[in-house]
């Protein structure tokens, strides 16, 4: 008997069982871990070895929005959220839960699951460590959020006494404010394209939606679910508004950029107030209160702006021609997805079926009615291009990632998608929104919440039919200045309220007193120019007609 060869053979078996006990241990450990974890038979699959330790979310400044915290559930954290008004953005996160806004959109970076952190998960889970998430900064200032939305709340027209002056009254004597406690807030720095405040109204509180369905207890979702009030909607960015007036802003771009018009441009009464007719329709509503506020003729484009003339305003669409007048709106994003970090719907000015818009369409559209659909978020858009000099800048809301230890993994820099109009024209488009704020339809804003931010914008009122009340809207930028086309406003403000009635009295309040606690505050740092007053202003500019 040969004893060499009897232990070669059996150190090869000992070596094989050892390579196979080795590959069985990778193999189950490392390959089919995650298997292994999820089925319901493995009795530690909820431990908190088993389970990531999420990646934190924080505003622009550092402040703490998201974290997860030790709790007695599956995997042994919970999330919780320090302000639930930003649910509509964040979202929520809960294991075998849909995962909506930053939390689901961004779940492999929270996660660890993505970039170098990856690898060192893949260890830790070898080792029998919990995983480590990545965290995220986003654009938001929670100081403007909160900020927002108490004036977005701060909403009383029954009783606040703005609202029960003459003026916010209709000829008949009707509120020109409705309650509601529906709409969008979208604060901007139209420079970056960065969302420093948003707000969906009325919104839920992520941190009890956690704690239900953790338990899997769905009464919490179900009832906001149900709401009529629609409080899970993304209204800012996924629900599409006839946007009313605030549309002409995007068909004086155009007019203008194209050479149709000039704010000087004059229009005698036929022009300015009809009868005008397209396809057999009639174009109503010159809104220029004849014989109330305007006495003689002619007028002139920026007067027509700002007193929102849907007579000249028409007329500028079809002028400035459909392929040019949709080839500004392409410009702009419309009609198509919004490169965002979150998802978005398309707004549109086309028609549903795909047919060519025909002449009345065209009309319509251009002052914000027709087959317009906006969501704020584009509006935002179309504001943030004006305030911008004609630039159109990507939105931003995440701007930088970073591992548990602050170290930069990603910085996301701003990006410019678009020139849509010149300078001197975006600044024109400026001048006739200070036409709007100053003289036009949003005079009482400046007259009762003060003239210190230089606050110019369009207001609108879409209208919605079926008996309804229309949607308030405004679109504003602050701080104007007549005296440079270089210095640009700072922030943009588009606002809105559902069912609210006329924009400048549902939404405006809430804009005004946003500005000006930025502005106070120190919170967006910019030169003050010289308050612009609606005295001598808009009687040296003829833009208020004496009798």
């Amino acid at each position: 008997m040969n004893i060499s060869s009897s232990i070669r053979k059996l150190t090869y078996i000992f070596v094989i069982l050892f390579i196979g006990l080795s590959g069985g241990l990778v193999y189950w450990q490392v390959v089919k871990a995650d298997n292994v974890t999820a089925t319901i038979h493995n009795p530690r699959r909820c431990s908190a070895e088993n389970s990531p330790v999420r990646g934190r979310i924080f505003d622009r400044n550092g402040v703490l929005l998201a974290e997860s915290v030790p709790a007695n559930v599956c995997g042994g954290f919970i999330r919780h959220y320090t302000d639930p008004s930003l649910a509509a953005l964040i979202g929520y996160y809960v294991p075998g839960a849909f995962i909506p806004g930053i939390e689901g959109q961004y779940n492999d970076v929270l996660t660890g699951n993505s970039g170098r952190t990856a690898l060192d998960n893949e260890v830790n889970k070898t080792l029998h460590k919990s995983p480590v998430g990545n965290d995220i900064y986003l654009t938001i200032d929670e100081r403007i959020q909160k900020i927002a939305v108490q004036e977005f709340n701060d909403y009383h027209p029954e009783t606040d006494p703005f609202y029960q002056q003459a003026y916010s009254r209709d000829v008949d004597g009707q509120p020109l404010a409705l309650p509601t406690n529906k709409g969008s807030v979208v604060v901007s720095d139209p420079h970056t394209g960065e969302i420093l405040a948003m707000v969906s109204a009325p919104g839920y509180d992520p941190n009890t939606m956690v704690q239900t369905l953790s338990k899997s207890d769905y009464s919490y979702y179900d009832r906001m679910n149900k709401d009529p009030d629609h409080p899970l909607y993304v209204r800012p960015l996924k629900e599409l508004y006839s946007p009313g007036s605030t549309f002409k802003t995007m068909t004086l771009m155009a007019a203008l950029d194209s050479g149709a018009t000039t704010l000087d441009q004059p229009w005698d009464k036929k022009g300015a107030m009809g009868p005008l007719y397209y396809d057999g329709r009639q174009i109503i509503g010159d809104n220029l209160a004849f014989g109330e506020f305007t006495f003689r003729f002619p007028i002139t484009t920026e007067y027509a702006y700002a007193n929102s003339d849907n007579i000249v305003f028409a007329q500028l669409g079809v002028r400035t021609g459909m392929d040019k007048w949709l080839e500004y709106a392409k410009r702009l994003y419309i009609d198509q997805q919004i490169p965002f970090d979150l998802p978005t719907v398309k707004s549109s000015v086309l028609n549903a079926d795909g047919k060519p818009l025909s002449t009345l369409q065209l009309a319509s559209n251009a002052f914000g009615q027709g087959v317009v659909n906006m969501s704020p978020l584009q509006m935002s858009l179309i504001d943030n291009t004006v305030a911008n000099n004609g630039v159109l800048m990507r939105p931003m809301l995440v701007s930088k990632i970073t591992d548990k230890d602050k170290n930069p993994l990603q910085t996301i820099d701003p990006q410019q998608l678009n020139t849509v109009v010149s300078k001197d024209t975006a600044y024109q488009v400026r001048q006739a929104m200070a036409a709007v704020a100053v003289c036009g339809g949003g005079w009482h804003l400046g007259q009762n919440y003060g003239y210190q931010s230089d606050i110019v914008g369009k207001t609108g009122t879409g209208e919605v039919g079926g008996g309804l009340a229309a949607h308030g809207w405004m679109i504003t930028q602050a701080p104007f200045t007549l005296h440079s086309t270089d210095q640009m406003p700072a922030v943009t403000i588009v606002g809105m309220r559902e069912n609210g009635g006329e924009g400048a009295y549902t939404i405006g309040p809430a804009i005004w007193k946003i500005y000006n606690d930025i502005f106070a505050k120190g919170y967006v740092k910019a030169n003050m120019p010289a308050p612009l007053t609606s005295e001598p202003y808009c009687a040296n500019t003829n833009l208020w007609q004496p009798r």
